[in-house]
């Protein structure tokens, strides 16, 4: 059998490059209850939002960020013990459906502040809340293109700009990947688990005007008044930026409200537990 290959030797610009995954404790919550993200043709931001505290960069050095997003397996899921209903409420399990359909095209999301010095990098949380998600196959909007209803891991890769004129050669050697499995996600075009529906409720700070739901079908630690996650999110939003980019937080605030209010359907959540289960289910519905 041929030898396998040796790991390449990385950069010494990237080899000593550290990631923190911001908003750990919330990822973490997700993934035990199975973390799912809405995929629409015109494209869905992520939340949680994928946001890094880098450390270990050259801080003269340039660098590029990016993102890409991996199949888990080579499967296709469907939602619980009822495959002839849309959700299945009674069963948080998600079942094998088949092989998985075939491959989307590749695609990186490249952070809008790239390239930029690594001291830049380091000075504050790095957020990719421009990155969407979208299901259209045709997209020509630079959108990370999936399939619904499978299951993905995304990938965080830190590239040293290398200055030399034959840089290619060291392609690489210049780059770093770090992943972290707590992010990994099942793609869907509607929520299939009430509970993954309300944590996002109650953790996303646009989502204020849909928590007047009896406050014990909040998730422990997300009732009102008891939101350190929500908190800690609103004050780590806003990525690494350039001026031009701090002058449109606001912009992008008032973007992400309006998506959580289409998605939402503009509906209050005050319903029985039964009807409110279902409720909640459908007011993020995109095809509604």
């Amino acid at each position: 059998a041929a030898a396998a290959k040796a790991p390449v030797k990385k950069n010494p610009k990237v080899a000593n490059v550290s990631v923190q995954l911001e908003m750990k404790a919330l990822w973490d919550e997700f993934n035990q209850l199975g973390t799912e993200m809405i995929v629409t043709k015109a494209g869905r931001r992520m939340f949680p939002t994928f946001q890094v505290k880098i450390f270990g960069m050259d801080p003269m050095a340039d660098y590029m960020l990016l993102m890409d997003f991996v199949p888990v397996d080579d499967k296709r899921y469907r939602q619980g013990a009822f495959p002839s209903r849309r959700y299945a409420f009674h069963s948080s399990s998600w079942l094998v459906a088949g092989k998985a359909d075939p491959a989307t095209p590749g695609r990186v999301h490249y952070h809008p502040d790239s390239p930029a010095k690594g001291a830049q990098w380091m000075k504050q949380i790095v957020s990719f809340d421009k990155l969407k998600l979208t299901n259209n196959l045709l997209d020509d909007n630079g959108h990370i293109i999936l399939n619904s209803m499978h299951r993905y891991q995304p990938r965080f890769h830190v590239v040293y700009v290398d200055p030399r004129k034959d840089s290619e050669k060291y392609a690489e050697e210049n780059f770093k990947t770090f992943v972290f499995e707590e992010t990994r996600f099942t793609a869907v075009t509607a929520y299939q688990n009430h509970r993954i529906t309300q944590l996002k409720i109650a953790s996303n700070p646009f989502a204020k005007g849909f928590r007047d739901c009896d406050p014990e079908d909040w998730p422990r630690n997300h009732r009102p008044g008891a939101l350190p996650l929500m908190s800690a999110f609103a004050r780590s939003r806003n990525p690494v930026s350039s001026p031009a980019h701090q002058n449109g937080t606001e912009k992008d605030a008032a973007e992400s409200r309006r998506e959580f209010e289409r998605e939402a359907g503009g509906t209050a959540l005050h319903q029985a537990e039964a009807a409110h289960q279902q409720l909640m289910s459908r007011v993020l519905s995109p095809a509604l």
